[in-house]
């Protein structure tokens, strides 16, 4: 099959390059996609004979190219991913694959107000409705959406952010409507699917760029408003892994406070290199003997015994934190958490 010598449809570029890819990366694109085009493609894989390495080198730099227009559209809009591939590949060449994109690219909502400032943005949107305010933040960048936040009057900083936290999925439409009172101001492009936005993790991601005054005052009326959202808020506020946030002296207080025996050694089990390093250089040299030992007499371990250490540790980091003993750097500005 003289595969280089005709044209390809988009199903067999695909196979092409899953085969290129190789089995393992392969199977973990696979998983990502639906059955029937897992099925479909697994036709076309099993279809195809010896591809020659001009045909494998076009696709793969064919897929690349398109993986470059996206992601310079995620950076600066469509308009600025066709001005920078014009520039590298040529009128002709970045118009081809703007036309590929265009068919199948879904934009997120409000594209053009992640690039504006947000102290101009919230000149506009501090007056609208707290439904409309939770579903312009959630759509910012976290540290835009912490600026915004910040300046809000205390009242309404807590129903945004519980807004936020409590919001799943937007209709096209409503976000249209929000778009079009924006409009005159910044243009957007919107998805025709429904989007998903909002959620815990955003209000979080905005939390955790706050000032602590701010994010302090917000937890404290969540926790009168919605206990059960304010504790799963706080738990996501600081994970293990930020261990390595920490400055020496923080995390040397922090090891007063846990079993080092137990909690630490199950906490490490399956933590990153940077995280045990962290520990370990705050530790003494038989400390980190007898450390190093436990973590090795284990065994096996059940991975919610692990989870449930780690967080007994955040939870002693937290307390900590809130009774000023450590220290923990946030954003906004040169604010610090104590």
């Amino acid at each position: 099959m003289a595969l280089a010598r005709q044209g390809l449809s988009g199903k067999q570029k695909a196979a092409i390059l899953l085969v290129s890819l190789g089995a393992e990366a392969s199977a973990q694109v696979l998983q990502h996609l639906g059955e029937e085009d897992v099925e479909q493609l697994t036709l076309e894989i099993a279809s195809l004979r010896k591809i020659n390495s001009e045909t494998r080198d076009k696709v793969i730099e064919e897929f690349h190219q398109m993986a470059l227009a996206k992601e310079f559209i995620a950076q600066g809009g469509i308009d600025y991913a066709k001005q920078v591939l014009e520039k590298a590949l040529g009128s002709q060449r970045a118009l081809d694959i703007m036309h590929k994109l265009t068919s199948t690219l879904q934009v997120r909502p409000f594209d053009a107000l992640r690039r504006t400032d947000p102290g101009q943005l919230l000149n506009f949107i501090q007056n609208e409705h707290p439904q409309t305010i939770a579903l312009i933040m959630a759509y910012l960048h976290p540290d835009q959406a912490a600026v915004i936040l910040s300046a809000l009057p205390p009242e309404r900083q807590a129903d945004v952010a519980r807004r936020i936290a409590t919001m799943d999925r937007t209709s096209p439409d409503v976000i249209r409507e929000v778009e079009r009172v924006l409009e005159r101001k910044l243009s957007s492009v919107m998805s025709q699917e429904y989007a998903a936005a909002g959620g815990i993790d955003a209000v979080v991601g905005v939390l955790n760029h706050v000032d602590r005054g701010t994010e302090k005052a917000i937890i404290e009326i969540l926790e009168v408003q919605d206990p059960d959202l304010a504790e799963e808020i706080k738990k996501r506020m600081f994970v293990f892994e930020d261990i390595v946030l920490l400055d020496d002296r923080s995390v040397q207080r922090m090891l007063r406070e846990i079993d080092m025996s137990r909690d630490l050694p199950l906490a490490l089990k399956v933590a990153s290199d940077e995280v045990k390093q962290k520990i370990l250089k705050n530790t003494s040299k038989r400390a980190q003997e007898n450390l190093l030992e436990n973590i090795e007499y284990l065994g096996p371990v059940r991975l919610r015994s692990v989870e449930e250490a780690q967080q007994k540790i955040v939870n002693a980091i937290r307390k900590l934190e809130e009774e000023g003993e450590i220290v923990i750097a946030r954003g906004g500005g040169d604010e610090l958490v104590v």
